[in-house]
């Protein structure tokens, strides 16, 4: 038996697909199943029709012809049995069997009629075998795969290098401007500014912080008229390291994104710019910022909530450093504060006013950050959440629909708001059905983000829902949340400053921002 051809066409004879298994021109194939109509005779219970040359065996599926064609030689049985099993593999493949669907699915049809039949002969395969090989895990993907990773990492390889050498040339041609008076420091995290922090005796070692991401400015009182605003001596602007804003960097990013990667940047939600590359207009400047772990269940509860708020300190001219600074915050259970050894506990725990030991010295002025205080707040219930996520995964036939609902506490207004549900491995993008919000899909990490640019009064609750292929519930967690917001937990902030020596207070502003570090249903 030899099967010349796998086709299925319409029924005037236009050619869907076609899976020749023999040498056979372009020309030849379409003639014979251009013919094949003709030869069709109506109200025949016959499933074959036979030529001078070829024979023909169909059967008809709704307003299409799935069609054999053999040479006249074959064993007419072998190719009913084959023709069965094609008649079965069409509907697993092509669900709306009509010309589009036929057309959308022509690859898979294919690959599937390559298992059944190898070299004009029928293979002894089941669908559920045909379908195992069609499935089954690629070298050569696997193989391109990682080529097109290393090539990602060797091209962000060089990217940070370049940086890197830019940014050490501008601050050599930085401290060669200013004479060498200044110095630049890179970000670090926060956590770190505490073990950092020593005070020298000229006032000016008083240790760094981290560089805050972009957050709301809430500016604060005490703006006198009389005051003329100080200048500020601040090293030229462009120091620092800036990545992804240079040329050479800007065309790495736009080289893979030519290729069709999708770069992703290693920042938080709402922290597209590092704090040095914000303009100082006021003299002195705060930045409170309250940082949030917390897992949630499934099924409700609070298994994990730790809360780690820092307050920090940013002056540019020496002389607004003879200050202290008096605290305001909400009583909340559980909130406990630590300052910095070399700030005044007593006058802190008595008047919740910060200032350093010595009255004397001033606190450091310059770029970096300096850090006064942190605080914590732990075992807060699910009352106290901001933001509560549900999961309703269903599988119902050979579908799994899943509805995802938020609830958003009054007590934030949340910006940049991106869930990410995990999927089971998909060869294709999920069926959206109904979103508040927008969209995106993941390949390459196989998740769903859900993205919400504000959620405040007019949309404290919103819901998601999408299709998927049969899978089990526990593959949708878990869910990560990421969200900044304007206002924090204990709602610390500065209600003043204090000037130690004579003259007005000088003018200052505050930046206030919470920050979904890790925020996860498991």
């Amino acid at each position: 038996m030899v099967v010349l051809a796998a086709s299925i066409i319409t029924k005037s004879g236009k050619a869907l697909v076609s899976r020749q298994f023999v040498d056979m021109s372009r020309i030849r194939i379409e003639g014979l199943l251009a013919a094949f109509p003709k030869l069709v005779g109506t109200g025949k219970q016959h499933t074959y029709v036979e030529t001078e040359n070829v024979r023909y065996v169909y059967q008809p599926i709704e307003a299409l012809y799935l069609l054999l064609v053999t040479n006249k030689q074959s064993n007419i049985l072998e190719d009913l049995e084959t023709l069965r099993l094609l008649s079965k593999l069409v509907p697993e493949y092509s669900p709306s069997l009509d010309e589009e669907g036929i057309c959308l699915t022509a690859f898979e049809l294919i690959f599937a009629f390559d298992e059944a039949i190898s070299l004009g002969h029928k293979e002894n395969v089941t669908i559920a075998q045909v379908k195992q090989y069609c499935e089954m895990e690629s070298h050569e993907e696997r193989l391109h795969k990682m080529l097109m990773q290393s090539k990602i990492n060797e091209t962000k390889d060089v990217m940070k290098r370049k940086a890197s050498e830019i940014d050490k040339s501008k601050i050599e041609k930085g401290r060669g401007d200013k004479g060498g008076l200044m110095s630049m420091s890179g970000p670090r995290r926060i956590e770190s500014a505490f073990s950092d922090m020593s005070i020298s005796s000229s006032g000016s070692g008083f240790g760094s912080g981290s560089g805050f991401g972009l957050s709301t400015d809430a500016d604060s009182s005490s703006k006198p008229k009389g005051r003329p605003p100080a200048s500020a001596t601040a090293p030229p602007k462009g120091l620092g390291m800036q990545l992804g804003k240079t040329q050479r960097t800007h065309q790495f990013l736009e080289s893979l994104k030519a290729e069709g990667e999708v770069i992703l940047e290693d920042v938080q939600p709402g922290a597209t710019q590092s704090k040095s590359s914000l303009p100082l207009s006021d003299p002195i400047t705060l930045n409170i910022e309250e940082r949030l772990n917390v897992t949630v269940k499934r099924d409700g509860g609070v298994s994990n909530f730790d809360l780690q708020g820092t307050l920090s300190l940013q002056i540019l001219n020496q002389e607004d450093g003879f200050i202290q600074l008096q605290i305001e915050n909400q009583d909340v259970p559980g909130l406990s504060f630590k300052t910095h050894p070399n700030i005044n506990k007593e006058l802190f725990n008595n008047q919740h006013v910060i200032g350093l030991k010595d009255p004397n010295r001033p606190f450091p002025t310059g770029q970096n950050d300096v850090g006064l205080m942190k605080w914590r707040i732990q075992g807060l219930d699910e009352s106290s959440l901001p933001l509560t996520v549900n999961c309703w995964p269903t599988v119902s036939g050979n579908e799994t629909f899943v509805n995802i609902e938020y609830e958003a506490s009054d007590m934030f207004d949340l910006h940049n708001v991106v869930i990410s549900i995990p999927l089971p491995a998909l060869r294709g993008p999920p069926t959206v059905r109904q979103i508040d919000g927008e969209w995106r899909y993941d390949s390459r990490n196989s998740t769903l983000e859900w993205s919400v640019l504000l959620i405040d009064q007019s949309n404290r609750s919103g819901s998601m829902e999408f299709v998927v292929p049969p899978a089990d519930a526990s593959a949708f967690f878990p869910i990560s949340i990421k969200f900044t917001a304007a206002n924090t937990y204990s709602d610390v902030k500065v209600g003043g400053i204090i000037p130690l020596r004579s003259g007005a207070p000088p003018k200052f502003s505050q930046r206030i921002q919470l920050i979904a570090d890790s925020y996860q249903v498991v």
